[in-house]
């Protein structure tokens, strides 16, 4: 490391991004992957795993919002 750096010229927080903006991944079990991805082979309609798992989560959400109130 250099013992002094110029930074006359820098952007702070250039790269800050607030955590709400970041994407995070989620690994679904194998059996649970496998059993949506089945599940999507077998529908008429081309859903994709994304629009199954976040379908399926907007209801509990529903449903568990309900049992609160």
């Amino acid at each position: 490391m250099k013992d002094e750096y110029d930074f006359t010229d820098a952007e702070q927080g250039k790269f800050y991004r607030p955590l709400e903006e970041l994407d995070i991944p989620i690994y679904l079990d194998k059996e649970v992957k496998n059993f949506f991805i089945n599940k999507l082979r077998t529908t008429e309609r081309p859903y994709s795993l994304n629009e199954i798992v976040n379908s399926l989560l907007k209801k509990d959400i529903e449903i568990s919002s309900q049992l609160t109130n």
